[in-house]
């Protein structure tokens, strides 16, 4: 018996058709088995609004490849290795600790299959003599609709390894380890360990220590325990730790580089004490590692002079490591938008299938309501996300990399990510909360992306530290006023750029507060910025729309979403408006977002 062959029960002799019909089970597919490239408009319109013809000619086939694959085997692969998840093999049959993570089958088919689909772009890009870059975020964002826990094992810490490597590490070193990224052997076989008992996010109270060997050869020795190794089973982990000498502070705090094996061949001290049992995420191997006089390499500069007498690094450890997490909170900000727009797709699959109260459940207007709010949250998302990349699009020819706006954007679309796939199990009701149906998983994935790379508080005061110490608003409301400066004049725009200027005023008058009443309001300040900035960019989307393609779907997205967030809807809310064009344009905006009928 197949998976759609009638079960008995299903051919029990109903009194009407209708009713038989509200039987055929076979009609709920959700996601999994689709094109996730080919059912996704605003996507394709994402990469039209960025890319050249020509750079879109080459990279479409390897997307619509990837849209496949994603939706279909590593879709299939991600449920099965979080049924079951990857384990640790502590020692072997004489006793030996060798701290061995054992991936399930399902894992490593599905890192393969990603890795050279992924291979197969780049490779061709470069043929092209094209950058890649875009097209492999937005093959990412596919991978991150199937399994984030995926894309944090091929995506953590393996841009940070490399550029501190290439500037710090002793030649051989070097040598070694970028040989082993050049030809891919070490794709996915990174980690950053920062975090410990003692510390959290403080990481100027870390513990972990370390003192020079003696040798003269450039290494040192490494002891201390990491409370969260976000992926144990890799061959290159980034440490923080404080040298023997350095001060007790976040000066103190240097970035080193621990192989898992020793350059004589010897299995390196490192130890991983237990796999964490976590809420979800099960595909990536997180874990506690205990260092045990493990070789490491420093990968900061070593001061000379009167600056040496503050210890043996730079005392810009830390504030390195920082600025390549703000490259990493980018891609955490991916992860949650992959979880919405997984989350968005099985749910307008399931309204659209679900017979209740007398017709379809996408029919009603109340589910009407909450599809149209996700899908406007969604695209608002995708803008602040792709916008975060820095690349230029056909309106922008400029180049416009913001400091503080990727932690904005992180705060606000990891929130998105969690109310997301709490939405869809909603839509899907008893159904949702099963594990076996698409969207449990999606609620249980998504809480941490607001824990990974720092939380909402620590993202606020990054956004304090970005005001104060680089001036940095002004180069978001650069971009933000640069972004409705080609946006048609309509009533839209106009909204947005009044809030633009009222955004200017409340970071003047923020900075001016009581510095522990500033502290307290950081997070409406944030939030704030989020709506502005995601707003601003929808309407520059407008603008590129109607000039690209004579369509203004998007102008409904931008209204919609400056309406909810920016508008000033008067004491009775907008209860008493005569028309909601959200309902009455609803088809074509959900058509817009999700292609697939049945």
């Amino acid at each position: 018996m197949s998976e759609y062959d009638p079960e008995p029960v299903d051919r029990l002799p109903y009194s009407t058709p209708e009713k038989s019909r509200r039987y055929q089970t076979d009609r709920y597919r959700g996601a999994a088995g689709l094109n996730w490239y080919h059912t996704d408009p605003t996507l394709q319109a994402t990469m039209a609004y960025y890319l050249q013809p020509n750079e879109l000619t080459v990279v479409e086939p390897h997307l619509t490849r990837i849209g496949q694959l994603m939706g279909g085997p590593v879709a299939r692969w991600a449920d099965e290795t979080d049924r079951n998840p990857p384990r640790l093999e502590r020692y072997d049959r004489w006793g030996h600790d060798i701290s061995q993570v054992v991936m399930p089958a399902s894992f490593i088919e599905s890192k393969r299959a990603v890795l050279d689909a992924q291979s197969a772009l780049r490779t061709e890009a470069r043929r092209a003599s094209l950058s890649s870059s875009l097209a492999m975020f937005a093959s990412n964002y596919l991978l991150n609709q199937a399994d984030i826990g995926m894309g944090c094992a091929l995506g953590t810490g393996g841009g940070m390894v490399q550029s501190l490597v290439a500037a710090y590490a002793p030649a051989d070193v070097r040598e070694h380890v970028l040989a082993k990224f050049d030809s891919g052997e070490w794709a996915g076989e990174t980690a950053q360990l920062l975090t410990e008992r003692t510390g959290g996010s403080d990481l100027g109270a870390l513990e972990t220590t370390a003192r020079r060997t003696g040798a003269g050869d450039g290494a040192w020795l490494l002891n201390g325990f990491k409370w969260f190794a976000s992926n144990c089973a890799g061959e290159a982990f980034v440490v923080l730790a404080k040298p023997e000498g350095a001060p007790d502070s976040t000066r103190g705090v240097a970035n080193f580089l621990v192989l898992r094996t020793r350059r004589d061949g010897s299995r390196n001290g490192i130890r991983v004490r237990r796999l964490k049992d976590k809420l979800g995420t099960r595909s990536v191997a997180s874990g506690e590692v205990e260092f045990v006089d493990a070789e490491a390499f420093l990968l900061s500069g070593e001061p000379t002079g009167p600056e040496a007498a503050a210890g043996p690094s730079d005392g810009k450890g830390l504030g390195r490591m920082m600025e390549l997490t703000n490259a990493a909170r980018l891609g955490i900000a991916l992860f949650a938008l992959g979880n919405a727009r997984r989350a968005l797709v099985e749910s307008l699959c399931y309204a659209r299938q679900r017979q209740a109260f007398g017709g379809a459940l996408i029919d009603k207007p109340l589910m009407r309501r909450k599809l149209a709010e996700l899908i406007v949250d969604v695209e608002a998302a995708q803008a602040l996300v792709f916008d975060g990349t820095g690349a230029t699009n056909h309106r922008q020819p400029r180049r416009m990399r913001q400091r503080i706006a990727v932690p904005v954007t992180k705060l606000k679309v990891c929130r998105l990510g969690i109310t997301a796939a709490s939405d869809a199990i909603e839509i899907h009701g008893g159904n949702g909360y099963i594990e076996s149906w698409p969207v449990a998983r999606l609620l249980r994935d998504a809480q941490v992306n607001t824990i990974w790379e720092g939380p909402d508080n620590i993202l606020c005061l990054d956004v304090r530290r970005g005001i104060e110490q680089n001036q940095a608003h002004e180069t978001l409301l650069a971009r933000l006023r640069d972004a409705v400066s080609v946006s048609n004049d309509d009533e839209t725009t106009r909204l947005v750029t009044g809030r633009i200027e009222d955004l200017d005023a409340t970071i003047t008058a923020w900075a001016k507060l009581d510095r522990q009443v500033a502290e307290a309001r950081l997070f409406p300040l944030a939030q704030f910025m989020g709506d502005v900035y995601a707003a601003a960019l929808l309407t520059e989307q407008t603008a590129w729309e109607r000039e690209a393609r004579g369509t203004d779907r998007k102008a409904l997205v931008a209204r919609l979403y400056a309406g909810r967030y920016l508008a000033d809807r008067g004491p009775l809310r907008g209860i008493d408006a005569d028309t909601d064009e959200a309902l009455d344009r609803f088809d074509e905006l959900a058509d817009g977002a999700f292609t697939d009928h049945p």
